[in-house]
């Protein structure tokens, strides 16, 4: 038992911290081969083929595995910022080109984000690579020049300094550059194909279709007239009927989608190749195919059809025994990860979630498309045609226009002009607002744009949406960690234990400053760096002996009773890390200045997981630590992770960061190898993540505002092999955070007012929350952090901008964006604490591996300081639902209202189920047996009274005498009135 916990402890396992990254669940490339009738190959093709995970999803009972990853990735309202921040608002543009004579446009606007109060730069890079994104923070004191912002999006290089632009008609040309990223509406095709067809020109000269295949185009959508049809088209004949008189259209969250079925374009019966069909199908980035018969049937296969611009194929069959759709995607080979991948089975049985899986599948697998060399080299001459062109019309303006006004830094949206020409850069501003204003609602109007918001993301709930853990929390946070249900907080006033909805618990007092800490419940440790400088030391406590000295001491812990808990050889460290991924010892690593300490801990195999132990051992495990070796590196890290090798003998390794790279370094030999090196003036190091890919490590490197992952060999000949891998990818965030959080499927980048939520296994973008005064608490189990506002799952700011009831009044010269404060003059505001749950994120139901520190019931006095202290604890801690289940099932029994009696076997099941799962391990047998016959004798003695079916003895049941409500036991009366189990 000692060594199926040791194997599983260390922050506990990874896959229940942060989920499951695997690219298989996205299925595996394979060579799709078609041929005839006479078995004559006809052509051939490489797909990656998803057809639902066969891993180790398959074994989740149902009701212990929900899908949280089925969302649009990049979506427009979050992608499309130059319409939604710029257009109709007074900003300003910029011209210039590169050190490679290549023009390039700047686009900065100074913006309320989301409505929140919160003033931030939005600067877009428009250059023929594409576009470059990014939000700068907004300081009233600071000034920001067009090379600092250049600067941070890499270009500092130039072979003409950027000039600003002032034609209102630029906002019409930048709007075209933006429209090139892709359109906001879908074109789909849809094949019928009938059991045993195997070539196109079978399935496309199907003239009708069956009963399920109209019931599964109902499903996608609604059947509309196209002769005078006014809304997105998707390239139909809307005037002459020349492609048929109806097809199937719907709205999905804002873009309109119009399906091109083959049984409603126009057939030819002279026509075998049914050319008119494939003209609109073949063009299709995207084709659904709905084939009829068993699965035993010829499956198809994409090389059956001709077309040079299909990529993905969504292969659909219907179940008439179980009601049930059957999915399957095909995606051409250079075709980018995208998601949500297939549940596994790849069945649907619920119509309305498989029609919302379908579509967010289709346009994220079009998106995806786009990236592919076939497009996007297309897309990238386009804008680079574009781009050139406007330069040469914009360049001659340039030349007439006050060169003062040309060589302006600017510290807001509006720089104040001088005095003689503030009346004419008024005028200029009006316009430049007026024709904005047009150019939006003639996009909106024409469908070039996602549609109001509002009717589109207020009905679901979003994994990342936060709940409240603790009101009012009036001290400045250092670090945390969650221990069980509660959370160990460094604060101002020293360390405080809290609990949801209960008072918070002082652990040690602020003599005792801890500046980084890991709550390690398996091992029963607290590992803590407290102080800094050259008195910064390594603590470690036993969990046990913390928690007694919460319930029984009434004396707190100051830094003077903790000297027999420093770590030896860890003075003036500065920083430490741990191994976080399952091993067979736990290992720190301690940075002091340029020097690495790796440091284990003893594995004992006589310890075991009783109370006798927990009584036998020291209260300090300063004992069971020891020094390994000593290296040296050539600075100061500034991040530092620890990889696990795939053996653990001689093949672990720490990556660590200092001046412009990442390395990495054996920790048996010390030698280090360049893993990754920074090509920017400045570094702002956040992060190395330790990614375990199918059980191979890889390393998210964070920096500035870039997410690198690196995939990480094994050693051989000595060395890791860390040469670039196809595997290894870049992203980059829109704004540079201060932490980052994996919990797979997702990525958190943490900033100061936002949390930006991307997909791991692509980089793509799925949600920016905008959250007020944002510091990121704990992240090793579920998140928490601290804020002035919660986090919400629906992004409402597209609706609110564009259903605003009275347009925007044109500004002056020397006007400012108003953005008023969020709190009075000399009025701190409140900050909470917020939970993001673990269990949201990754889909799948985190059982801890033990209970909280804190019961549900706390009986305590408070200090003068305001921090409770002398708490009375209980050992038996249960959910809120599952208090009120039992809770109301008594009071009906007590009040004579059940007809079936509350039975002491049903309830001492249900109580020692709870106490088995959140019990400590260490002290469960003895909590278990005791509550067992309190609960037994309690509700033996009641039953008895009350129920005298319930009894078998007939001497008892003779003897019986009838009781008054006194005789009732008090721990139900306690469970009556206060909803809570009081066992004593």
């Amino acid at each position: 038992l000692m060594k199926r916990f040791y194997s599983r402890s260390v922050s506990e396992d990874l896959g229940c911290r942060r989920g499951e990254f695997s690219r298989k669940h996205y299925g595996s490339v394979e060579l799709l081969i078609s041929s005839d009738a006479d078995g004559a190959i006809q052509r051939a093709g490489r797909f990656r083929v998803e057809n639902g995970s066969s891993g180790e999803n398959t074994d989740y009972a149902p009701g212990t595995w929900h899908r949280t990853d089925v969302h649009l990735e990049n979506p427009e309202y979050h992608t499309r910022w130059y319409f939604k921040y710029f257009l109709g608002k007074v900003h300003q543009n910029y011209i210039g080109t590169d050190a490679e004579k290549n023009p390039f446009f700047l686009s900065v606007v100074l913006s309320d984000q989301n409505n929140q109060r919160i003033p931030q730069y939005h600067s877009i890079l428009w250059r023929k690579t594409g576009t470059q994104k990014i939000c700068l923070p907004y300081s009233p004191t600071k000034t920001l020049s067009v090379k600092s912002i250049l600067s941070a999006m890499s270009l500092d290089k130039f072979e003409k300094s950027p000039r600003e632009i002032f034609r209102p008609e630029i906002q019409k040309d930048l709007l075209v550059l933006e429209e090139q990223e892709g359109s906001v509406n879908f074109k789909f095709g849809v094949l019928y194909a009938k059991d045993g067809q195997l070539t196109d020109d079978e399935m496309f000269s199907n003239e009708t279709g069956s009963e399920s295949f109209q019931r599964f185009l109902h499903l996608l959508g609604d059947t509309i007239t196209l002769k005078g049809w006014s809304g997105y088209r998707g390239g139909l004949d809307t005037k002459n009927d020349t492609t048929g008189t109806c097809s199937i259209y719907t709205v999905f969250q804002g873009h309109e989608i119009m399906f091109h079925v083959s049984t409603m374009l126009p057939y030819s019966r002279e026509n075998k190749q049914q050319v008119e069909r494939k003209r609109h199908i073949g063009n299709d980035i995207v084709t659904i195919i709905f084939q009829e018969g068993e699965e035993s049937s010829p499956a198809f296969k994409p090389s059956m059809i001709r077309s040079h611009f299909t990529h993905i194929f969504a292969l659909v069959r219907y179940n008439k025994q179980n009601d049930s759709y059957r999915l399957k995607i095909f995606s051409e080979e250079s075709v980018p990860l995208f998601g949500p991948p297939l549940p596994s089975p790849p069945v649907f049985t619920n119509h309305q979630e498989f029609r919302d899986f379908v579509l967010v599948k289709l346009i994220n697998g079009e998106k995806a498309t786009l990236e592919t060399p076939t497009f996007s080299q297309k897309r990238q001459r386009t804008l680079d045609m574009l781009i050139r062109s406007l330069y040469q019309d914009m360049m001659p303006d340039l030349h007439k226009v006050n060169n003062m006004l040309n060589r302006r830094s600017f510290s807001d949206v509006l720089p104040e002009s001088p005095k003689s020409t503030r009346k004419k850069e008024e005028a200029r501003q009006a316009e430049f607002v007026r024709l904005g204003q047009a150019l939006k609602l003639k996009t909106t109007v024409k469908g070039d744009t996602t549609a109001n918001l509002a009717t589109t993301s207020f009905c679901k709930k979003e994994p990342w949406e936060s709940q409240s853990f603790c009101s009012n929390f009036p001290h400045e946070v250092v670090c945390a960690d969650s221990w069980g249900q509660s959370l160990l907080v460094s604060t101002d006033a020293g360390i405080l234990l809290i609990d949801d909805g209960q008072p918070s618990v002082q652990v040690f007092d602020k003599t005792l400053q801890i500046k980084q800490m890991n709550v390690l419940e398996a091992l029963d440790l607290l590992i803590a760096r407290t102080d800094k400088g050259k008195d910064s030391r390594i603590l470690v406590f036993r969990l046990s002996a913390v928690q007694k000295d919460i319930e029984t001491k009434k004396m707190i812990r100051s830094k003077y009773d903790c000297r027999e808990n420093k770590l030896e050889r860890t003075k003036g460290c500065h920083l430490y890390a741990i191994n976080t991924h399952h091993g067979s010892e736990l290992r720190i690593v301690v940075a002091i200045r340029n020097k690495l300490l790796l440091v284990t801990k003893k594995y004992n195999s006589h310890n075991t997981l009783t109370s006798t132990t927990l009584l036998s051992s020291p209260e300090s495990p300063v004992e069971e630590f020891q020094y390994i070796r000593e290296i040296c590196l050539s600075d100061p890290p500034v991040v530092m992770t620890l990889v696990d090798g795939p053996t653990g003998d001689s093949d672990n390794m720490i990556c660590v960061a200092y001046r412009h790279q990442f390395d990495l370094v054996n920790e048996s030999t010390g030698e280090s190898y360049r893993l990754h090196h920074v090509e920017t003036n400045r570094v702002n190091f956040v992060a190395a993540i330790d990614v375990y890919e199918d059980g191979e490590a890889g390393l998210l490197l964070c920096y500035n505002y870039v997410c690198q992952y690196r995939k990480v060999y094994p050693f051989s000949g000595g060395s890791p092999l860390v040469q670039p891998s196809a595997y290894d990818f870049h992203f980059s965030w829109n704004q540079v955070p201060y932490a980052v959080v994996c919990a797979f499927p997702y990525v958190l980048a943490f900033t100061t007012d936002s949390i930006e939520i991307r997909l791991v296994v692509n980089g793509n973008l799925v949600h920016t929350a905008v959250v007020p005064e944002l510091q990121l608490v704990a992240s090793r189990s579920d998140i928490y952090f601290k804020a002035t506002a919660a986090v919400s799952g629906s992004s409402d700011s597209s609706s609110k901008e564009m259903g605003s009831k009275s347009s925007p009044q044109t500004p002056t010269a020397y006007e400012k964006p108003e953005f008023p404060l969020p709190s009075l003059e000399g009025e701190v505001p409140c900050k909470n604490l917020y939970k993001i749950p673990l269990s949201n994120l990754v889909g799948r139901s985190i059982e801890r591996p033990l209970k909280s520190p804190l019961a549900p019931k706390v009986i305590a006095t408070t200090t003068s300081s305001g921090i409770t202290s002398l708490p009375v604890m209980h050992s038996l801690s249960l959910s809120r639902m599952e208090i009120k289940e039992i809770a109301s099932r008594t009071r009906k029994e007590l009040l004579g209202l059940l007809d079936e009696p509350i039975t002491k076997t049903e309830t001492a099941q249900k109580l020692k189920k709870v106490s088995r799962r959140q019990s400590d391990p260490k002290q469960g047998a003895v909590r278990s047996s005791s509550s067992d016959r309190i609960i037994s004798s309690s509700f033996e003695g009641y039953s008895e009274r009350h129920h005298p079916s319930t009894s078998s003895d007939p001497d008892t049941l003779a003897n019986r005498e009838e009781s008054s409500p006194s005789s009732y036991p008090s721990q139900l009366i306690s469970l009556c009135d206060e909803d809570i189990i009081d066992l004593k």
